[in-house]
């Protein structure tokens, strides 16, 4: 019998009820650990104790900013392979400039599909959310 492989995921929204949709979803994960932050000092506190493979980060957070805390996971040794995908309302055109600049690995406009969210945690680290 083989056993899934595990990854651990950082969800970051400080939206409550967008923040157990996403985490929700991303449990869907055979294997997965999922860690939860309601605002960007907590997601960069969690993601340097926890060391995700995966990090999913609303753009618009108390605190720190979702882009702060994608740099800061980007120039912290120990982060180096945790992919990021950026959750943000500011606008695709804007997106496209800004994620490249602070090392988001992919990003997805809000509202969004959670097929969208499937097809991007597929494409970077390899397993398919079954929600």
């Amino acid at each position: 019998m083989t056993t899934a492989p595990s990854i651990k995921i950082l969800v970051a929204d400080d939206d409550p009820e967008l923040l157990n949709l996403i985490s929700s979803h991303a449990r869907s994960i055979e294997g997965s650990t999922v860690v939860e932050a309601s605002d960007g000092e907590e997601a960069l506190r969690l993601a340097r104790s926890e060391r995700p493979a995966l990090v999913l980060l609303d753009v618009m957070m108390p605190g720190m900013s979702g882009w702060e805390v994608c740099r800061a996971i980007r120039e912290e040794e120990s982060l180096a392979g945790a992919k990021v995908i950026m959750l943000t309302g500011i606008g695709e055109r804007l997106n496209e400039m800004t994620s490249p600049l602070y090392g988001a690995d992919a990003y997805l406009d809000k509202p969004f599909d959670l097929d969208d969210l499937s097809d991007r945690i597929e494409e970077l680290v390899g397993c398919r959310p079954q929600g």
